[in-house]
């Protein structure tokens, strides 16, 4: 049963392969300082057959800021580039390497680079969405919702946001304050303004773009928790969005990705569909 079941995945995989392209390891900075350039890449998916400009979506991995590799997601990318969207999946810099502020630049420089290149892959430069898991969710929401980091919100079609955690690091700190387990005083600093800096409920405005939010039935409380509060904050500005509720805990939030007939793909895409500009 095994073999049978280890057979028909790998003709899925192989499938999947045959009707996508993997353009792999381009960088999209180069004005960082030297040590952080080398995880500054990215992998695209793309169909390999397609007569007009796709949708495009940046998806950002997790791993507690401190662990993750865009390779272990390919299945993400090519499941996505069949249903007839062009993926993006970039690396960045993991702490202790740098922190929160030095992540979420680099994201912001891929999204740059990616409206900029889109065109060159198929994409439709104006239908940019991101996704990300995990503290992938957080760097992307930050990336769009804190001006800072200089990306215009209208730039953006959608955001989509798969368990993600540190959506009110603030809150979550200020309780718990960070230590070096996990890596969390390089991550977040002991300084509670940094903290509210790198909390993305706090930049919620009426420029923020379209939200939709997965949350697993099992996750981590902590995480359950920041969504509610950021839900409650993002209500009065997008009252129509409700999140959907997953039956699983967290890692398998993203493993269920995995399979290429999982709901997921068809919810995105509708809300893709929904959103394109």
């Amino acid at each position: 049963m095994r073999i049978f079941k280890f057979i028909i995945l790998s003709l899925l995989f192989a499938f999947a392969s045959c009707a996508t392209k993997k353009i792999k390891d381009i960088s999209y900075a180069e004005t960082l300082p030297e040590t952080e350039l080398k995880s500054v890449k990215l992998n695209i998916f793309k169909p390999r057959k397609s007569q007009e400009k796709l949708p495009v979506l940046i998806f950002v991995h997790g791993g507690n800021w401190n662990t993750g590799n865009k390779n272990t997601y390919g299945f993400f990318g090519r499941n996505f580039a069949k249903k007839g969207v062009l993926t993006v999946i970039p690396d960045y810099t993991l702490s202790p390497e740098t922190d929160y502020d030095g992540m979420t630049k680099q994201i912001a420089e891929a999204i740059n680079w990616t409206k900029e290149n889109a065109e060159k892959f198929g994409g439709d430069p104006n239908q940019i969405f991101l996704t990300g898991h995990s503290a992938g969710g957080h760097l992307i929401a930050l990336a769009i919702m804190n001006p800072k980091y200089g990306i215009d919100p209208k730039s953006i079609s959608g955001i989509i946001l798969n368990d993600a955690a540190g959506l009110d690091m603030k809150n979550y700190l200020e309780s718990d304050p960070p230590t070096n387990e996990n890596d969390y005083l390089a991550t977040w600093s002991d300084d509670p303004k940094k903290w509210q800096d790198a909390s993305p409920i706090y930049f919620l405005d009426e420029k923020t773009p379209p939200l939709m939010i997965y949350i697993g039935n099992k996750t981590y409380n902590s995480i359950k928790v920041a969504n509610d509060r950021f839900l409650k904050a993002l209500s009065p500005l997008q009252p129509d969005v409700k999140p959907i509720f997953v039956d699983k805990k967290h890692v398998p939030m993203i493993l269920q990705y995995f399979f290429s007939g999982s709901d997921r793909y068809d919810e995105i895409i509708d809300f893709i569909s929904k959103n394109t500009k």
